[in-house]
C-alpha cells in the first residue's frame, strides 16, 4: 500500500521566542517492509541551521535552531511511502515463552544482540508487582511466545478504555494501571511494560494508522492520527508489531515514524525555547492511499 502523509505541527506562543533549538523525528524510517519514496519537511518561520542525520536506533532525525523572533511555529512533513509488512508467523510456530527469556538473558536461542537492550525498564516505561502481575496471565506455563503476546495484546484492548483526556505525555505506566484509562502512547507503554516485566524484549514504534469513515460517509482530510503501538522480538521471527490499543496485528495500514525504549526516545518535536510563555499545539495528520506512484 502507498500513502502519502501529510503531518503539520503547529506552535503558538503567547509571547514571541526569541531563540530555539528544536530536535524532529517526523520522517517514517526506511526498513525492509518500508520504502520511502519522497520524503521533505517544510519549517516556518526557516530556520537558520539545519542538519539531519540519524538517532541511536537508526531514525530519521532533524536538529534546527531558529534565531529571530516568533509567535509560531508550523512544520509541514510531508512523504509518500510504500508499506509491505509481512504477516505474523502461525502462533505455535514460536517458541516457548520461557525459551525467549532465558535467551534474552544470556542463554539458548539465538538472539540479536540489539534485543537485548528492550528488555529492561525505562523511564516511561517501568514495571511493578502490578504490572507483573497484569502481564503473568498472559503466559501460561510453555506456551508459545505469539500466543502469549497476542493474548496480551487483546488484553490491553480490553481492560483499558479509550480516553484522550485522562492521561498527558508524562503519565506513569503505575498511574494508567490504576485509571485503567488513556491512549495508545499509554497503552503501549503498559504492553512494553507488560512484555518487560516478563523478561522479554519490546520497543516502542510511533508512526500512523489509517482510519476510515463511517458508512456512507466520505473521507475526510486530517481524519487520521498519529499513533503508537509495540514491536516484540521473537526468535527465529525477528520483530513482529502489535497494536494493543486496537487488538491488532501490525499491517499495510500503519506507516512507522521509528522507534525507541519508549515515548521519550521517539517523540516526534522536542526543543528548548527563549521567552514564548504558555504555548497551544496542534497537529493534523492525513494518511491518504494512492493507488501507484504515477497517481501519487
Amino acid at each position: 500500500m502507498i500513502y502519502d502523509v501529510a503531518h503539520r505541527t503547529t506552535y503558538r506562543y503567547e509571547e514571541p521566542v526569541d531563540l530555539s533549538y528544536h530536535v524532529m523525528r517526523v520522517l517514517p524510517r526506511a526498513m525492509a517492509h518500508q520504502r520511502i519514496l519522497r520524503a521533505g519537511t517544510i519549517v516556518t518561520p526557516a530556520p537558520v541551521r539545519v542538519q539531519d542525520g540519524t538517532d541511536y536506533f537508526g531514525n530519521a532525525v532533524t536538529h534546527m535552531s531558529l534565531e529571530e523572533p516568533h509567535a509560531e511555529l508550523v512544520v509541514d512533513a510531508r512523504c509518500l511511502v510504500d508499506v509491505r509488512f509481512p504477516p505474523a508467523p502461525p502462533a505455535n510456530a514460536t517458541p516457548a515463552w520461557e525459551d525467549v527469556r532465558d535467551a534474552l538473558d544470556g542463554g539458548g536461542l539465538p538472539v540479536e544482540s540489539a534485543a537485548v537492550e528492550f528488555v529492561r525498564a525505562s523511564p516511561m516505561a517501568a514495571f511493578d508487582d502490578a504490572v507483573r502481575a497484569f502481564a503473568r496471565d498472559s503466559f501460561a506455563p510453555r506456551a508459545p511466545v505469539l500466543a502469549c503476546l497476542l493474548d496480551l495484546n487483546r488484553r490491553v484492548k480490553a481492560d483499558f478504555a479509550f480516553d484522550a483526556r485522562a492521561t498527558n505525555v508524562a503519565t506513569p505506566v503505575a498511574e494508567v494501571m490504576q485509571l485503567r484509562r488513556g491512549v495508545c502512547q499509554d497503552f503501549a507503554h503498559v504492553m512494553i511494560a507488560s512484555v518487560r516485566a516478563m523478561g522479554l524484549a519490546a520497543r516502542y514504534v510511533s508512526g500512523y494508522i489509517r482510519t476510515y469513515p463511517a458508512q456512507g460517509e466520505t473521507r475526510r482530510a486530517g481524519a487520521d492520527a498519529s499513533h503508537a503501538w509495540v514491536s516484540a522480538f521473537v526468535p527465529g521471527f525477528g520483530w513482529i508489531d502489535l497494536d494493543p490499543t486496537n487488538d491488532l496485528v501490525v499491517s499495510d495500514e500503519h506507516v512507522v515514524l521509528g522507534w525507541g525504549r519508549d515515548y521519550g526516545d521517539i517523540a516526534p518535536i522536542r526543543g528548548v525555547i527563549l521567552g514564548g510563555g504558555a504555548h497551544r499545539l496542534d497537529v493534523a495528520v492525513d494518511l491518504k492511499p494512492v493507488a501507484s506512484e504515477n497517481q501519487a
